[in-house]
């Protein structure tokens, strides 16, 4: 099966109200400008894409689901939000260098496209970056470690930008509270 057709077949009967964009995002809007342009990558049903035009921000939100674009192309425009959704096999295609103020990317893990997404953002633009580790146990997780972060493999791979903040609390503590198995990464481009 394509991952077209997989992708399609999970967002069907889903809807726009289901979703919510990702906690890294959530938790620290107060870091996004007030306005800019945005990308969504992998962007699903749109949560991170809606939430940053809620914001001012102007949206690209991308996807390899006419499913899910589709859905949320229809939300946007009856709701008069700034966001073009295309479908857009971000692995075959992936964001033009200096492109974005800002880049969300949400329970989607491609290691090959980690630094074009840096050189996709603009001087003093900002990732947003969340999704699941190999220290995750529930059942929602990817069961293949090709699409688990490993321990600190965030950090690494963004270790050109500046941090601005990080989770990732492994197995300390309780590792049954919320957000564990995920790490979350918010790092930006520093003008040069």
């Amino acid at each position: 099966m394509s991952a077209q057709l997989k992708w399609d077949r999970r967002y069907i009967d889903a809807k726009i109200t289901d979703t919510s964009a990702c906690d890294a995002l959530k938790e620290n809007c107060d870091l996004l400008p007030s306005q800019g342009n945005a990308l969504d990558l992998a962007c699903g049903l749109g949560g991170n894409a809606i939430f940053l035009a809620r914001h001012g921000l102007s949206v690209c939100a991308w996807d390899i689901s006419p499913v899910a674009t589709g859905k949320l192309a229809d939300y946007a425009a009856a709701n008069q939000l700034d966001i073009l959704a295309n479908v857009r096999d971000v692995e075959l295609n992936p964001p033009e260098p200096q492109t974005f103020d800002i880049i969300t990317v949400s329970y989607f893990l491609n290691r090959s496209l980690l630094p074009l997404l840096s050189r996709a953002l603009r001087p003093n633009g900002l990732i947003f970056y969340q999704t699941f580790t190999d220290q995750n146990w529930s059942s929602q997780r990817p069961k293949s470690p090709d699409y688990l972060l490993r321990p600190n493999e965030l950090l690494s791979a963004f270790s050109a930008l500046e941090l601005r903040a990080y989770h990732e609390p492994g197995l300390a503590g309780n590792i049954h509270a919320s957000l564990r198995g995920q790490a979350w990464l918010i790092a930006q481009k520093t003008a040069s």
